[in-house]
């Protein structure tokens, strides 16, 4: 029987563990690390998300914990709007100014996914996702708000919630939304050689 090589997911979010696990991936540890996630001045968003991607990925690498001979999987989602680029929202009323700026408006919503491989070779894409808002009414805000969903989320809103209901159109892979795009991260973890779920693994 062959070994299956480690993965780490370089990421704390629940989301993108249970995409993973949905496809039957199940990382052997998960090691965020923890960046700068702060844009470089002139920066757009999808060389910021390729950028802050490969970073996690490169510093989970680093990281004490990490086994040696392990693939690497980190991703970064961000929301944009023509130039702008809007992250997790620091707090509610930073939310609220994000939704009434989303609102009755398409916009893009951005993954930088990096794998690197035990041998060090790494892979960066970017997915691109585009999705059209209806326009949100001051009641539909705050109630979005109060359910607290718009916590640690790009954008300030999670399309697997309760904000489904303000999508009157998406083009693109809807999983890259909620967090990690699934048919191009598989991809990029076989061409890294990663045998995923078909291969069992040995454990001592």
């Amino acid at each position: 029987m062959s070994i299956r090589p480690q993965l780490v997911l370089a990421s704390a979010s629940p989301r993108r563990l249970d995409l993973l696990r949905q496809v039957a991936i199940e990382p052997d540890l998960i090691l965020p690390a923890g960046i700068d996630e702060t844009p470089v001045p002139g920066e757009l968003p999808r060389p910021l998300a390729a950028r802050l991607a490969e970073q996690k990925a490169l510093a989970s690498r680093a990281l004490p914990d990490t086994p040696g001979g392990a693939f690497i999987l980190a991703a970064d989602t961000v929301v944009a709007t023509g130039r702008r680029a809007l992250g997790k929202p620091a707090d509610a009323d930073e939310a609220r100014r994000f939704l009434k700026h989303l609102s009755g408006r398409r916009h893009r919503v951005i993954s930088g996914v990096s794998a690197i491989a035990p041998d060090g070779r790494q892979i960066t894409r970017t997915i691109v996702t585009s999705v059209q808002f209806k326009r949100l009414s001051v009641g539909e805000i705050a109630a979005y708000l109060d359910s607290g969903e718009w916590s640690g989320k790009a954008g300030g809103y999670a399309i697997q919630g309760r904000a489904a209901a303000f999508v009157r159109g998406l083009n693109g892979c809807y999983f890259n939304v909620v967090g990690l795009p699934l048919h191009d991260t598989l991809n990029m973890l076989t061409g890294l050689g990663y045998a995923g779920a078909d291969t069992p693994q040995i454990r001592e």
